[in-house]
């Protein structure tokens, strides 16, 4: 038996399978040099025309007689009024597909396929059978969550997180006023392997709440000031603090022992190994393959409702 999944995430075109065979394909929106990102507008229109270029890549791969059930993100969070218009594109071209195989379609939001993608990546599967900590740190998305598995899908609530910027758009606003690509991440870390001193940026949190402009200000002040790779640094260390002091106020606040963290800004390395040494808690992270969005976890959570 085979489950299909599917995730049009805002950077990310994504398809997937999981039970007798596991693949994950999928492929970054191209953003023009100098960009911080997309308009709605035309991320859909690129979901549009990758996906079925991948989907005809996955399907070369498998017997779609031995489909059983397809996935697909539909919104961002599993919360009421939770939407951007980049999921119609995978919800419409997953329905097509339940349709013309015959089989069920279930629908999940972005943000639940994070967390089971992190959950498979891991391998502790004991997170669904108990609430935990899970913390979603993406482009879009700074989110500290007190998270169960009921029914099928993930439950979750708010407990911390953001209340301005994200911690990627952080990593991506400074990146950018250096000159690298979109998004930045990946460029920024390696830059910051070359440093060899920390300069102090403003952290701001309090409650399990982060402010992150502050940083923001103060790093992007500091744009040519001193070697990119201090700044890349230090950027890197004060989000880690800023997280820190948040997980260890939701940790002791809600007498919980387990975090999961899923989202692309965790696949950082510096940021992994800090909290890593300063959260009072278990932490397991999501793979590196598995941390930034993929449609693998949107499998996964289907083949569980079959």
């Amino acid at each position: 038996m085979i489950y299909l999944g599917f995730d049009t995430s805002n950077y990310t075109t994504s398809v997937a399978c999981c039970g007798e065979i596991s693949l994950n394909i999928r492929k970054l929106l191209e953003v023009k040099k100098g960009e911080r990102g997309l308009r709605q507008s035309d991320a859909l229109f690129q979901h549009i025309k990758r996906l079925p270029d991948l989907f005809g890549e996955l399907s070369e791969k498998i017997n779609m007689k031995d489909v059983k059930g397809i996935g697909v993100s539909v919104s961002p969070r599993s919360v009421d009024g939770s939407y951007m218009p980049v999921f119609l594109a995978g919800e419409s071209f997953a329905r097509v597909c339940a349709d013309s195989l015959g089989v069920p379609l279930y629908s999940f939001s972005h943000q639940e396929g994070h967390i089971m993608a992190g959950i498979h990546s891991c391998g502790n599967f004991e997170l669904l059978e108990k609430p935990f900590l899970s913390v979603h740190l993406s482009g879009g998305t700074c989110e500290i969550l007190l998270t169960r598995y009921e029914n099928g899908h993930f439950v979750s609530d708010i407990i911390g997180g953001t209340k301005d910027i994200s911690a990627g758009q952080l990593i991506d606003r400074v990146g950018v006023k250096l000159g690298l690509s979109f998004p930045c991440g990946k460029e920024l870390e390696k830059i910051s392997n070359n440093s060899e001193k920390e300069i102090k940026l403003p952290v701001n949190s309090s409650d399990g709440y982060i402010n992150f402009s502050g940083i923001e200000t103060k790093a992007l002040s500091l744009v040519g000031t001193i070697p990119d790779e201090d700044l890349a640094k230090s950027l890197f260390i004060a989000i880690a603090k800023a997280l820190s002091d948040a997980l260890n106020y939701c940790v002791l606040k809600y007498s919980l022992e387990n975090i999961l963290i899923v989202g692309g800004v965790i696949s950082n390395s510096i940021i992994k190994e800090y909290l890593r040494q300063n959260v009072s808690a278990m932490i397991d992270f999501a793979s590196v393959e598995f941390s930034t969005d993929n449609a693998l976890g949107i499998a996964l959570l289907c083949e569980r409702n079959r």
